[in-house]
């Protein structure tokens, strides 16, 4: 680990409380299942008192655009002595919010609606990105951080699967309603979950000065190799899975299956994803994560190439198990990326950046799809496995010129 990882990880870290770990699993679960199944609750409202498909969209819109806007709240996380209270202050407001808006729908304008919603939007990220920021209090550094994020990645996942289907059933049992109170409920717990999680003293060492504007850090991350690379990698690798469950439906025309088919291998996609967190849980990745993200980047480059290549729905569902357990893979290489490189005066803001960018990646990907998809089922997979494996030779490039001019230098000194 290089010294400035060293730097950036709290004093206290590896004495943190035992549970800590356990607490850090529920809160991240909680906050996350929201964020992930609070437009579908919206979508769902927006629905069953007949207000259409745009109404709809243009409320799904007002939670999740404020995304974007993530990383220039994540600044107070860095400037704050306790991030904790950051972020147990943004479940606080999500959760309020998020039942205001689904309270009074249909009693207010819809522009009050919007903006609760846009409101409770703006605290998404610090949900998701931001909490990954106390990690380093909890497990520490080396293998034992490594295996916590195995834990943090299948936190994602179960947001991305649970939150929507948890919506989904308390729908049909009850109402949409009730479903997005539930989540705000959910968040509302995740919030003094935070608050128990071990303290980790301020990044900026009590010179709030020294943290960066949102600007500068942008300008911080382009001017780091590591971080950039960090950041290309991720929003590409993005971009190009977020094809998978539209490539799914459309290629159940071309094998000659039931659509029921799409469901099962967007299913075995998840489950991989899953299975992926468990498999770095049990064996933490080792090695640069530099050096980590290549690799498996191109893992997952060859994992859509395989099912682009596969003649047989079965061979399909194993690939799709098989392309999630990549991408987990990657997402934990990522996640130690952006935990080991970036400065502790910027790490909220550097996570935050990157876990925008990822989002709105795979919403165009998803979009772009979609289009593609239009000509032939195996276009978008064509399209990301030949983007993932010029953005890996990108990324393998500089290293490859540093380590031949590390050996030069060398020999240089040797003959001197």
């Amino acid at each position: 680990m290089t010294a400035l990882a060293r730097a950036a990880v709290p004093a206290s870290a590896g004495t943190a409380p035992r549970g800590a770990l356990a607490r850090y699993v529920a809160a991240a679960s909680l906050a996350r299942m929201a964020d992930g199944g609070a437009v579908v609750a919206v979508v769902l409202l927006a629905t069953t008192r007949g207000d259409g498909g745009q109404v709809a969209g243009v409320l799904g819109a007002c939670l999740t655009a404020p995304h974007l806007l993530g990383p220039f709240v994540a600044r107070r996380i860095d400037l704050a002595d306790d991030g904790r209270k950051i972020i147990a202050l943004a479940c606080l407001l999500y959760a309020a919010a998020l039942a205001a808006a689904v309270a009074t729908y249909g009693r207010v304008p819809l522009a009050l609606t919007g903006l609760l919603l846009a409101l409770a939007g703006l605290c998404g990220p610090l949900l998701t990105g931001g909490i990954s920021t106390r990690l380093p209090a909890i497990a520490g550094c080396g293998a034992d951080l490594r295996r916590a994020q195995g834990w943090d990645v299948a936190t994602y996942g179960i947001g991305g699967t649970v939150g929507p289907s948890m919506v989904a059933a308390v729908s049909a049992w009850g109402s949409p309603a009730l479903a997005a109170h539930c989540l705000a409920a959910a968040t509302f717990l995740a919030a003094g979950l935070v608050m128990r999680l071990p303290y980790a003293a301020p990044g900026h060492g009590g010179n709030p000065q020294a943290v960066p504007g949102a600007w500068r850090t942008i300008a911080l991350i382009a001017g780091n190799g590591k971080l950039r690379r960090t950041l290309y990698m991720t929003v590409l690798v993005a971009f190009c899975m977020a094809a998978l469950p539209i490539t799914a439906v459309q290629m159940t025309g071309r094998l000659g299956i039931p659509l029921a088919g799409a469901a099962a291998m967007t299913a075995a996609y998840g489950i991989g994803n899953l299975s992926g967190s468990v498999g770095v849980m049990l064996r933490p990745l080792r090695g640069s994560p530099d050096r980590l993200m290549t690799r498996l980047a191109l893992c997952a480059a060859s994992g859509l190439c395989a099912i682009m290549l596969s003649d047989g729905w079965q061979l399909a569902v194993c690939l799709f198990w098989i392309a999630g357990v990549a991408n987990a893979f990657f997402f934990a290489a990522t996640l130690a990326a952006r935990t080991e490189y970036a400065p502790a005066n910027a790490r909220g803001q550097i996570f935050l950046w990157v876990a925008a960018l990822k989002i709105t990646a795979g919403s165009a990907g998803t979009a772009s799809a979609g289009l593609l998809s239009s000509w032939d089922a195996r276009t978008p997979l064509l399209a990301g496995t030949l983007l993932i494996t010029t953005a890996a030779m990108l990324a393998y490039l500089p290293k490859r010129t540093s380590g031949l001019s590390l050996r030069e230098e060398l020999g240089r000194q040797r003959k001197v």
